[in-house]
C-alpha cells in the first residue's frame, strides 16, 4: 500500500496554529508528521484527507460497536433531530434509554443520563461521597476514568515514580491538578489482594468509593487478577464503601449487561459512555436505587447536554439492536478468531507475547509472556509493538499508535476483515524485526 501523508502534514502545521498540537484532544496527537487527518468512516473503514483506506481497529477509542455511519442508527437519529434537539424538558425517549439500561444491567436500579465518560465517573464520585460522608477515593494504578482532577492520577507516568507497591505513591498526570487532592487519593497496584487489604484496615473508614475498571482499558486490556473484584466487592461491605465499576469501555461491549453480568459482578454505581451510542455523545450512571435517590436531595447533578437527542436517540437504537439481535455473539466470535491467530503468529516467529482482554477489546503485550499490571506491562518492548503498528498501517490495518489503548472490534468486521488483518499481521512480524 502506498501510503501518502502531504495533506494530513499540512493540516497539521495549519491546525498547529489554532489547536494545540493541531488536536483537540492529547490521545489524537501521534506526533508532527505522523498525525492523520481523517475525511470519513463507514462500516469497518476509514479514510484519511490523503485518501488512504485503513480498517479500523481504534474505532473512536470504542465508541464504535456496530460501524461507522451505521445505518439503522444514522436514520433513528436523524428522524429524531427534525423535532428538535434540545430541551430544558424531559422527553419520553430518555424515559426508554433509562429502561434499556435497568433492564440489560443487573446492578443498575436507576440511571442518570451525561454526556462523556468523564462526566460520568466525575458525578459517580460525588455520589458516592455525598452517600458516604466520606472523601478519599481508592483507585489503581494505570487505569484512566476520566479527565477530570480528582482521577487523573498514576495513569500514565512512568512505573518508577509509583514507589514500592507497598507505599504507593499517587502521581498526578497533568500539571494544574490541585496539591491538596492528593490527600484525598490513594493509588494501589491492581491485582494486589495483601496491599488493598492492608490500606483499608488503616484507612477504610475514611474511603468514599473505590473506583475500578473490570479491564485496564488505557493499559493493554490487562484482565484482573481472578476473584480481585469479588475481593473489591467484599472489602466494600465491610468498610461501608461504595463500588464503582468504570464500565465506559467495557459496557454493553464484553456483554448486554457489561462486565458485571459477564463476570457476576454487582457494584453499587456503574459509569457508562463509549457503546451507549454507536458514536454519538451519550454516557450514563446508574446503580443501586437507595445510594442513586440522593440525586435531586441535596446533592447536585446536571448537564445542559445531558438529554441532546442525538445522543439519547443513537443510544435508544443501538440498546435495542444490542438487545434483540446476536451482535456481541458475532463480535466475540471474531474477536476470538483474530486474538487466537495473533498469537499463533507470534508463536511461530518464535516471540514472546501475552494476548489480554476479551475478543471485543484486546490488546497484546510483546517480549513477556504474562502482565497483571502497569508495572510488569511496563518491562514489555513498548518499542517493537510502535513498529508493528506503523508496519501494519503502510499495509492498510490501523490499530491505536499507542501500546497501551485496546485494539476494538465492530459488528462491521466481518471474516474477511479478520483474514484480511491476520495476513497483514503475519507479514508485519516478518518485516519488523526485534
Amino acid at each position: 500500500m502506498n501510503i501518502k501523508h502531504e495533506k494530513s502534514s499540512a493540516l497539521q502545521r495549519k491546525a498547529a496554529n489554532l489547536m494545540p498540537l493541531g488536536v483537540n484532544s492529547n490521545f489524537r496527537y501521534w506526533g508532527d508528521d505522523k498525525t492523520p487527518y481523517v475525511q470519513k468512516a463507514k462500516g469497518a473503514y476509514l479514510w484519511d484527507v490523503d485518501g488512504n483506506r485503513y480498517l479500523d481497529y481504534r474505532m473512536a477509542f470504542g465508541p464504535i460497536i456496530l460501524g461507522h455511519a451505521y445505518d439503522e442508527i444514522d436514520a433513528r437519529v436523524q428522524e429524531e433531530i427534525q423535532k428538535g434537539v434540545l430541551f430544558a424538558m424531559t422527553s419520553e425517549l430518555e424515559i426508554s434509554v433509562a429502561e434499556k439500561i435497568v433492564a440489560m444491567c443487573p446492578g443498575v436500579e436507576m440511571v442518570r443520563l451525561a454526556c462523556s465518560g468523564t462526566e460520568a465517573t466525575m458525578h459517580a464520585l460525588r455520589v458516592a461521597r455525598a452517600y458516604t460522608g466520606r472523601e478519599k477515593i481508592v483507585k489503581f494504578e494505570g487505569m484512566y476514568h476520566g479527565f477530570h482532577d480528582y482521577l487523573l492520577f498514576s495513569t500514565y507516568a512512568p512505573v518508577a515514580a509509583y514507589g514500592n507497591r507497598h507505599d504507593p505513591i499517587p502521581i498526578p498526570s497533568s500539571s494544574g491538578i490541585p496539591k491538596s487532592l492528593h490527600d484525598l487519593i490513594i493509588t494501589l497496584p491492581v491485582s494486589d489482594f495483601e496491599v488493598l487489604d492492608k490500606t483499608l484496615r488503616r484507612v477504610g473508614h475514611e474511603v468514599a468509593a473505590i473506583i475500578v475498571e473490570p479491564v485496564m482499558g488505557n493499559c493493554a486490556a490487562i484482565e484482573l487478577a481472578p476473584g480481585f473484584l469479588e475481593f473489591i466487592r467484599a472489602k466494600c461491605n465491610e468498610y461501608g464503601i461504595v463500588f464503582i465499576l468504570d464500565e465506559v469501555k467495557t459496557g454493553f461491549r464484553v456483554a448486554r449487561g457489561g462486565a458485571q453480568e459477564l463476570l457476576g459482578i454487582l457494584p453499587d454505581l456503574a459509569t457508562y459512555a463509549k457503546a451507549l451510542g454507536n458514536g454519538y455523545p451519550i454516557a450514563a450512571f446508574g446503580g443501586r436505587r437507595e445510594i442513586m435517590e440522593i440525586i435531586g436531595k441535596g446533592v447536585a447533578q446536571g448537564g445542559t447536554f445531558n438529554n441532546n437527542k442525538c445522543g439519547v436517540a443513537a443510544a435508544d437504537a443501538t440498546l435495542d439492536l444490542i438487545q434483540k439481535q446476536p451482535i456481541l455473539e458475532t463480535i466475540a466470535k471474531r474477536g476470538r478468531r483474530l486474538m487466537d491467530g495473533l498469537k499463533q503468529i507470534f508463536d511461530d516467529a518464535g516471540i514472546p507475547a501475552c494476548i489480554n482482554g476479551y475478543p471485543a477489546m484486546f490488546s497484546f503485550a510483546v517480549g513477556v509472556d504474562k502482565v497483571t499490571s502497569q508495572r510488569d506491562w511496563a518491562k514489555s518492548d513498548h518499542d517493537y509493538y510502535l513498529r508493528l503498528m506503523e508496519a501494519a498501517m503502510e499495509r492498510g490495518v490501523m490499530p491505536d499508535y499507542d501500546p497501551r489503548e485496546p485494539w476494538f472490534l465492530c459488528y462491521s468486521h466481518g471474516d474477511a476483515e479478520i483474514d484480511q488483518t491476520l495476513t497483514v499481521m503475519r507479514d508485519a512480524v516478518r518485516t519488523a524485526k526485534r
